[in-house]
């Protein structure tokens, strides 16, 4: 383990740990929408005037994917990788970096998840009873809430990381 932290350094784990979240935000987003495109395709066939109450579903789990942008781009920003010239870091300054990814690799990537599953149930209210979709938003708003809160705690972590 100690010849990994000297061969990649601090860089290499602040590095690691912007890309883990970018990726496991997007891929879970992208898993999170497909689930609810899934759900809304069978209504849309039978009903397509639904489509913007199905499509507005369908992107609530695709802003875990924005969110670990934002954390990937807060990442590069704190390596001042945009100010000319990427900091030599520490290997404790890049673990640093890396654990301050956590919450939003993790957070983002379970709650993307969990909200697609939401909104592709709310698409069952969207055939049932359309006037009353908007439940379906708020549902979906709770679990949203805790996304936000992922993307909050990375966002304070890495201002406060070098």
């Amino acid at each position: 383990m100690t010849a990994f932290f000297e061969l990649f350094g601090g860089i290499g784990l602040a590095f690691l740990g912007a890309a883990l979240t970018v990726c496991t935000c997007c891929v879970a987003s992208a898993k999170g929408t497909g689930m609810v495109g899934e759900a809304a395709t069978g209504l849309l066939c039978e009903a397509p005037e639904h489509f913007s109450k199905c499509l507005i579903l369908q992107v609530l789990p695709g802003t875990q994917g924005l969110y670990g942008l934002v954390v990937w781009f807060f990442s590069l920003f704190t390596m001042g990788a945009f100010s000319g010239g990427i900091v030599p870091l520490t290997v404790t300054q890049g673990l640093t970096l890396f654990v301050a990814c956590l919450p939003m690799a993790i957070g983002g990537w379970l709650s993307a998840i969990y909200q697609g599953r939401v909104a592709a149930a709310a698409i069952n209210v969207v055939a049932k009873k359309p006037n009353d979709w908007a439940k379906g938003i708020i549902l979906c708003g709770i679990v949203e809430f805790y996304a936000i809160l992922s993307l909050l705690a990375s966002v304070l972590l890495l201002m406060n990381s070098l």
